[in-house]
């Protein structure tokens, strides 16, 4: 391991990995590959614009560590994560004749991620597979873990399976070439990890954030890696969500409910857990959970990232009944992840009238007077 490269172990008996973080990764992937031990045909999953920018680079590392390969290009955006193209990628694998010992490469943002994890997980029953984010979404958030799976149009990942990878490369590099919005998108998942577990790396945000708007390598760096070694501390935990790591959905029940009713076209996902964060944070203060202060400084950093932080056009109605589809509800009820303070957070049940009051507040403040992200949310029917 080099001077400048960080190693975050996420760790699960047999099944714990490493997340690399180092610029220029990309060039050896080949090589990581070759000292894990996995010596079968790789194929590398990714989409059109991932596959012009990156896919060179990475083909020409795994055919020079002696890897046979395959490149399987998906569509760009939330309207691949479904089983249609799930089943895209075992055709090509079957055709291709891979075997157990073969490997899926996810090269890309989430979407890829959780395809290829996905169609890893029920191909032959199981076969290896490896990310290589290129999102700052992906590389904080989704690309560690092991969730995987697809939409269904009633609702976000409702379909799916725990996979864990058998390692994590993350090239800071990649971000520089990210659109200015998807690099935004990404802090909400940084900003994340501060209100839910610590406290000074929230205050770190505060501080740096305009150096990590500016892709400062030491500030990117640290927050990289500091969002991955929270994530990898609450999985080891709590490997498949049964209850400790259901604090990583905070933002996310007002979040996904945002982006299912703008059928993932209105809202990308960071910008859905801003929203999300900010009112569930405005929630928990109006149920008595959390100080004033908790809700104003979270509004501030999503604003000074240049996040949205207002509810898009949208009927209550609409909105509490896609919520029902959270993969949080139990026995009926809805439970939410909700701010104590910077750095703690609580599940709590919420209630219809709660929420209604909350939404109609909304409403006559106008949202407050942050960002609106988004045209009027498209009517279901």
């Amino acid at each position: 391991m080099s001077s400048a490269e960080r190693c975050v172990r996420v760790s699960l008996a047999e099944r714990s990995y490493d997340i690399l973080i180092e610029a220029g990764l990309l060039r050896e992937v080949g090589a990581r590959l070759r000292e894990l031990g996995l010596a079968g045909k790789v194929a590398v999953v990714t989409n059109p614009v991932v596959a012009k920018l990156y896919a060179p680079a990475v083909l020409r590392s795994l055919k020079a560590a002696g890897y046979q390969t395959r490149m399987i290009v998906v569509p760009e955006g939330e309207r691949a994560k479904s089983l249609r193209w799930v089943s895209a990628i075992l055709d090509e694998l079957v055709r291709a004749r891979f075997e157990r010992g073969s490997v899926l490469l996810a090269l890309g943002g989430g979407v890829v991620g959780d395809l290829a994890g996905f169609a890893a997980s029920i191909f032959v029953r199981g076969i290896p597979f490896v990310q290589v984010p290129t999102t700052l979404v992906s590389q904080v958030d989704s690309s560690v873990g092991g969730k995987t799976g697809v939409n269904h149009p009633l609702g976000k990942n409702l379909i799916g399976a725990f996979h864990q990878p058998r390692l994590v490369l993350i090239d800071p590099d990649t971000l520089g070439t990210l659109p200015a919005r998807e690099r935004v998108a990404g802090l909400a998942e940084v900003i994340k990890y501060g209100m839910i577990e610590d406290e000074k790396f929230f205050a770190y945000l505060e501080r740096r954030m305009a150096d990590l708007l500016k892709l400062e390598s030491d500030a990117v760096i640290h927050a990289i890696t500091r969002s991955c070694e929270i994530k990898a501390s609450v999985v080891a935990e709590d490997e498949r969500e049964s209850d400790r790591r259901r604090v990583l959905n905070y933002g996310h029940t007002v979040g996904h409910a945002l982006e299912s009713l703008g059928r993932y076209r209105t809202l990308i996902h960071g910008e859905a857990v801003a929203i999300g964060m900010v009112q569930e944070a405005g929630l928990a203060g109006e149920l008595g959970l959390c100080p004033p202060e908790v809700v104003i400084r979270q509004r501030e950093l999503v604003r000074q990232a240049g996040l949205p932080d207002r509810l898009p056009p949208v009927r209550f109605t609409e909105l509490w009944n896609t919520m029902q589809h959270d993969k949080k509800v139990a026995q009926g009820r809805l439970y939410c992840v909700l701010p104590e303070r910077i750095g703690r957070v609580v599940i709590a049940p919420l209630e219809r009238a709660t929420v209604k009051q909350w939404f109609a507040q909304q409403g006559r403040q106008g949202g407050g007077t942050g960002r609106r992200a988004g045209a009027a949310l498209p009517r279901r029917g």
